[in-house]
């Protein structure tokens, strides 16, 4: 009686099974499916070379409005120019989108979604389970003031990632740094803050990656479709803040 060869398909070696996304180990890195950022060394940075295709990304910061967002405009400007034609979702965002910026950076304003609600987690539910969308960015701390801002629910959090991988489409969620002291179920976590020329990014939880603080410039961004901007746009971010 013949023996099974121990690469035959039907006896997949522990390597492979430890390969499959949904096996986390620590600060090893999983074969899983990237968005490219926009900036070569972020990527080289990121495990699997980018954004996670399929999962929930948090980006933390002191406050809202820093420039962070400045961080997902390629992804939102390829996006934008995929067929078949997806809605970018932006859930209770905190100011509204400055449409100038976003041509200027290539952004289609015709497929960007702005969803004003008191109820973020259910909407990021919603748009994720939808078909319709191709990115959705979200924030909670939009909808609560200093003074009844609570932390978000584990178990929606865990809703959210698990309704990522269900649809294939990343969501990236805005929150307050002092989540970072809160678990999550976040298949990337990282924070960033500003410097005058671009921001200093570190990784709070990710499967492999650089673990030390990179800092990056805005100039190392590619920018596809970018068009010149117009007088009086400089000093407006993609926010629409001054």
């Amino acid at each position: 009686m013949g023996q099974v060869p121990p690469d035959s398909p039907s006896e997949p070696t522990l390597e492979r099974l430890l390969e499959h996304p949904a096996i986390w180990r620590g600060r090893s890195t999983a074969r899983t499916a990237t968005l490219g950022t926009g900036c070569r060394r972020l990527d080289e940075a990121l495990p699997g070379g980018g954004w996670p295709a399929a999962g929930l990304t948090e980006i933390l910061t002191a406050r809202s409005g820093l420039g962070e967002l400045r961080l997902l405009i390629p992804l939102l400007a390829t996006l934008g120019c995929e067929s078949p034609a997806r809605w970018a979702a932006w859930i209770s965002p905190p100011f509204e989108p400055y449409a100038p910026a976003l041509i200027a950076a290539g952004v289609p304003l015709e497929r960007q979604l702005v969803v004003r609600t008191a109820d973020p987690a259910w909407a990021i539910e919603q748009a994720l389970d939808s078909g319709g969308c191709a990115i959705v960015l979200a924030w909670f701390v939009a909808v609560a003031t200093a003074h009844t801002r609570k932390a978000a629910p584990l178990g929606a959090l865990r809703r959210l990632q698990l309704a990522t991988q269900r649809s294939h489409v990343p969501a990236f969620l805005f929150r307050p740094l002092d989540a970072a002291a809160q678990s999550s179920p976040a298949e990337l976590r990282l924070v960033f803050e500003p410097s005058l020329e671009g921001g200093r990014l570190q990784l709070l939880k990710s499967r492999g990656g650089e673990r030390r603080p990179l800092e990056i410039l805005w100039r190392e961004w590619s920018a596809p479709n970018r068009s010149e901007p117009q007088p009086g746009e400089s000093t407006r971010d993609i926010h629409g803040k001054t």
